[in-house]
């Protein structure tokens, strides 16, 4: 999370560019999302510049050749004149970014980026990098929390979905899903492909071994393994330039309404699927795919995303995905037969119950993790329910960081491990913060999910003053009270 210092700094260019003639603010994220990304090439070149040094040998995937050394951030951000600075930065490092991933056709990177336009006049561009050469961006998660900040300034973020899930709540879905080399992942609403970058690092942190075994596996991780639908183009700019920053080369990120179109050709298709979907809303019968009514009748998006994880997935396949909490008690017909779907016909492994304030200052929604395995055929014995209670960061509007030092409380870690070891739930106590609910006892509940139907609360007895020693007490008290006012009283005549 980004606070204090960073935070003003982010609303100064914010204002600058309202100031400055671009008050949309969508446009205003995306011009920033191009100028963070001019800069960040600069820094993974300056990384690979200097390992070449260190080990005197030739620069290994150089992003900028010989000719093109004025094209970095680090050459432009200093020029003296305004004029060449801003014809740099549009007529010749622009047109490079937009070429990066080859010519349209070549990458979805190259498809998302040739309509994109640079729109930020001269005496803007001056100012702002000037500013965010300021920010300091040696921490990788800063650029991501940049986004989750200005997404956040958005007034209709609440209600398209276009804010970030917090990162360590990404890292932690990813974590409990281990995804392997073999995955093919999907997000369905990637925004700005947090999930999807998330995974990525993953990856290279734990399997790099395998991914850069030889051209075949590296060719696999960057054109096969990971794919996210967005239906907003500058969504999938976005998120196209994050994968691209992150060392994944040719993501499929897609423009593909999710619930709207058939699923011909994506059904059955990936083995993990990690997602965050947009949930406050409903479509019309008619303008939702026919393939997911038939999962599930119903007009309600969160309903109709979980159904399409079932659609997407192949058998055998994992979901890790954030839902409202009323997808796990809501009373209705369509709520009700999805759950029974996940119980009994696939395997819902476990539930995380997480505090509404994890998503502020974007919004107060309760919601949990969903994790479930696609199979076809049943195979849920038991759910694992966790009560997520702290997630690291106080659930007010500010989120700021808790201080360990003051015993101050973060489930993650220990939801990541009590998940690796399942095992050695079953012993636990419904009084925990986690146990195991065997499937006939929901069955008997109208597969009601929701973790207070099933947790018990052990109440403190406390002892409490009798009747007549209240009543003398507050007799007392208000005698006290009449003294002092007939005191106030004579001070008065």
């Amino acid at each position: 999370m980004i606070t204090g210092t960073i935070k003003s700094q982010v609303d100064q260019i914010w204002n600058a560019f309202w100031s400055g003639g671009i008050s949309n603010p969508m446009e205003v994220i995306e011009q920033m999302t191009y100028l963070l990304f001019i800069k960040r090439l600069d820094e993974l070149h300056t990384v690979r510049e200097k390992k070449a040094n260190r080990l005197k040998q030739p620069i290994e995937n150089p992003i900028f050749n010989r000719k093109q050394q004025k094209l970095r951030w680090s050459h432009f951000k200093d020029l003296g004149d305004p004029g060449l600075l801003y014809h740099i930065v549009s007529e010749e490092v622009f047109p490079f970014i937009k070429k990066l991933g080859g010519h349209e056709g070549d990458s979805t990177y190259a498809t998302h980026m040739k309509d994109a336009r640079f729109t930020i006049p001269q005496p803007l561009l001056v100012k702002v990098v000037d500013m965010l050469d300021a920010i300091p961006m040696e921490d990788r998660d800063t650029k991501g929390d940049l986004y989750e900040y200005m997404l956040g300034k958005i007034a209709s973020a609440g209600q398209n979905g276009q804010f970030r899930t917090p990162r360590h709540i990404i890292k932690l879905m990813v974590e409990m899903m281990a995804p392997k080399p073999s995955d093919v992942i999907c997000d369905p609403a990637c925004g700005t492909a947090g999930f999807l970058v998330a995974a990525a690092e993953y990856l290279d942190q734990h399997h790099r071994d395998q991914i850069y075994a030889d051209k075949k596996a590296l060719k696999r991780f960057n054109h096969d393994t990971f794919h996210g639908f967005d239906f907003d183009s500058t969504m999938l700019r976005v998120g196209s330039m994050n994968m691209l920053l992150h060392g994944v080369e040719d993501p499929a990120i897609e423009n593909r309404d999710s619930l709207s179109e058939n699923h011909a050709g994506v059904e059955d298709q990936f083995t993990l699927i990690l997602a965050n979907p947009p949930f406050a809303g409903s479509l019309d019968y008619e303008s939702t795919a026919k393939d997911l009514q038939a999962i599930v009748k119903t007009k309600k998006t969160e309903l109709l995303f979980v159904a399409l994880f079932l659609r997407l997935l192949k058998a055998g396949g994992r979901a890790a995905v954030i839902v409202p909490d009323g997808v796990l008690f809501g009373s209705s017909k369509a709520h009700k037969t999805l759950r029974r779907l996940l119980v009994e016909e696939h395997k819902l492994d476990g539930i995380v119950s997480m505090p509404s304030g994890v998503f502020r200052p974007y919004a107060g929604v309760s919601t949990a993790i969903l994790l479930f395995t696609k199979t076809n055929s049943g195979g849920t014995d038991q759910v694992w329910f966790y009560d997520m209670q702290a997630d690291g960061y106080s659930l007010d509007d500010k989120r700021n960081p808790l201080d360990p030092t003051k015993h101050e409380t973060n489930n993650l870690p220990d939801i990541l491990t009590r998940w690796q070891h399942r095992d050695k739930e079953a012993k636990r106590a419904r009084t925990e913060q986690s146990f195991l609910v065997p499937t006939a006892e929901i069955a008997a509940n109208d597969y009601d999910l929701s973790i207070n139907r099933y947790k018990q609360v052990v109440y403190e007895e406390v002892q409490h003053a009798s009747p007549q020693v209240i009543l003398a007490e507050l007799k007392a008290l208000e005698a006290e009270i009449m003294r002092g006012m007939n005191e106030l009283e004579g001070m008065l005549k």
